[in-house]
């Protein structure tokens, strides 16, 4: 406890010191403001950054051979949906994953029904939306108790499709991906399947503007480099501003603010011929906080790549080997959703991120099937050039609570 409020205020020391410098300037209009959360809610944003952390790691394992992004807490409030669902193994399986103790359901519910009343509204100039949907098929029922679970918590629109119209369903289900994305993810399902009893959906869609843009006119055609070898040329945008930086032996950090500050990215740059890899696999809760703890204003030469990235992920295994499996077999327990509810075919989840000179566009949608019976001195400016791969972090400036997530390596 003692260590979130340190870094909660610490946090805001930052913000508060960058703003000062004229880095994330915060206007009457739209003044930076931290997410209220009661003491217990404080409590579980270090549990939900571990799930956060361990879920990039695996990631980054698995994706060797392509870029990457990902919204953690989109897939930690599909999770919440999918747990009120469950009952005892299940439940505790999905729980534990989550990095919750036992019984903490509710505290669960709580916190992600802070999360999507309170983000969306803490920055003007940022656009952030969360939506969730659950559709069931055509003559079943959620129980009633579950119903009113998740739409009190989680904002769900429960609603029936006709699953033997598998093309048809799949493009209503694929509509409503589209529309709470921005048009970003348009697709997740080529056909519904009548052996499921529902398909589970949280979509998050971010658009915020830097606090310090780039300017087009600096942007130029440079070499990226993999394993110390260049690869080709990628479009650099280029900015000499101040920053709140931070540097070990294993990587550069820089953080580039949006809006009022209440959401950064922060880009954490592999030194020497350290990898990706290893930076995600040195990220903790509590080195996390440390590294933002440690930042400090500097004057930075930044090169930061103009980037897209598309991907797609099914994570049964993943999860499974996270310590959920029986969610995924067929002991598992989700008579809290429907009598009819037997197993969890599949998890997913399809992500875009797109960086240019003005800030960053983001989404994801996670689904899910339920088959029948989620102040230091300044020194000397510092050149921070990401010309080889990187990793970048998206989060909530207060709690750290981390959006999106992902790697860069020009793949």
């Amino acid at each position: 406890m003692k260590q979130i409020l340190s870094f909660l205020s610490t946090a805001l020391m930052l913000l508060a010191s960058t703003s000062c410098s004229g880095t994330v300037p915060a206007p009457d209009s739209n003044p930076y403001k931290p997410l209220s959360l009661s003491t217990r809610q404080q409590d579980m944003v270090d549990a939900g950054q571990a799930f956060s952390f361990e879920l990039l790691k695996r990631i980054e394992s698995d994706s060797a051979s392509e870029d990457y992004v990902i919204s953690p807490l989109s897939m930690q409030i599909l999770l919440g949906m999918i747990l009120n669902g469950a009952q005892d193994k299940t439940a505790e399986e999905i729980i534990s994953v989550l990095g919750y103790g036992a019984d903490q359901t509710g505290e669960v519910n709580e916190f992600c029904r802070q999360m999507l009343l309170q983000l969306p509204k803490l920055d003007s100039k940022t656009v952030l939306k969360i939506a969730n949907a659950i559709f069931v098929d055509k003559g079943y029922k959620l129980l009633p108790s579950y119903n009113e679970t998740v739409t009190k918590f989680y904002d769900a629109n429960v609603s029936n499709l006709d699953f033997t119209d598998i093309k048809g369903s799949a493009e209503k289900i694929n509509r409503w991906c589209s529309e709470h994305t921005g048009g970003l993810i348009p697709h997740i399902l080529d056909e519904v399947s009548p052996l499921m009893l529902c398909y589970l959906l949280d979509a998050l869609y971010f658009k915020g503007e830097w606090t310090d843009k780039f300017s087009k006119e600096y942007t130029s055609d440079k070499p990226f480099y993999r394993l110390g070898k260049e690869v080709g040329k990628v479009p650099m945008m280029f900015q000499f501003n101040k920053f709140l930086y931070f540097e070990s032996d294993l990587f550069q950090a820089v953080m580039l603010p949006y809006g009022n500050g209440a959401f950064s990215m922060t880009v954490l740059l592999p030194a020497g011929k350290h990898s990706t890899s290893e930076v995600t696999e040195h990220l903790t809760p509590e080195k996390w906080s440390g590294i933002l703890r440690s930042m400090y204003g500097r004057q930075v030469e930044l090169y930061l790549p103009k980037f897209e990235t598309k991907y797609h992920k099914q994570l049964n295994e993943l999860l499974k080997k996270m310590g959920m499996p029986t969610a995924f077999g067929n002991s598992a327990d989700f008579k809290l959703m429907s009598p009819d509810a037997l197993k969890l075919s599949f998890v997913q989840q399809d992500a875009f991120i797109r960086v240019d000179e003005q800030g960053a566009e983001a989404a994801a949608v996670s689904s899910a099937g339920m088959e029948k019976t989620t102040a230091i001195p300044t020194g000397e400016p510092v050149i921070f050039k990401a010309d080889h791969p990187f990793i970048y972090i998206i989060s909530e400036s207060s709690t750290g609570a981390i959006l999106f997530a992902g790697r860069y390596s020009a793949l």
